[in-house]
């Protein structure tokens, strides 16, 4: 399974435009697609995490229970074009949906991780608020396969 983005390319730069207005972006989640998912996928997840050391496994985005014929999230997605099905949780920002980057000034270039993972579950039991550590422990024992795509961005 494959993931890109038009956006930026793994490893590359994320646009400031996908970025939080406290660094000049507009808050806008970049645009996705995917090929290949393995047989069997009967969901997708994503979690875009910042795992550096100062913002210890921010989560800026997760959406479960996108369903297994999603290919792609067109740019803007987040909070009104959503797949059929798919469920935006609460991010580390406290507000539901995509939170772009945001790093505190003087940190260098944070990584951001965008994950999706293959599930063989329809639906993960999971509450709106649930942690990281909640998402990945409910996909535990699920997950067909992954798609990884880091972008970097700093200040």
């Amino acid at each position: 399974m494959d993931m890109v983005s038009s956006a930026f390319e793994d490893g590359g730069r994320i646009p400031v435009r996908y970025t939080m207005p406290g660094v000049g972006g507009d808050n806008v989640s970049p645009p996705l697609s995917w090929t290949d998912p393995p047989a069997g996928t009967r969901s997708f997840a994503l979690l875009v995490v910042d795992p550096h050391p100062v913002a210890r496994n921010w989560l800026h985005w997760a959406v479960v229970d996108m369903p297994p014929g999603a290919r792609s999230l067109e740019e803007g997605a987040s909070g009104r074009a959503m797949p059929q099905g798919a469920r935006e949780l609460y991010n580390s920002f406290g507000r539901p949906g995509y939170g772009g980057p945001q790093p505190p000034a003087g940190t260098g270039d944070h990584p951001y991780v965008f994950t999706l993972y293959a599930l063989d579950v329809v639906h993960l039991d999971l509450p709106d608020r649930a942690s990281l550590s909640g998402i990945k422990a409910a996909m535990e024992g699920h997950v067909l396969a992954e798609a990884r795509l880091t972008g970097y961005f700093g200040r």
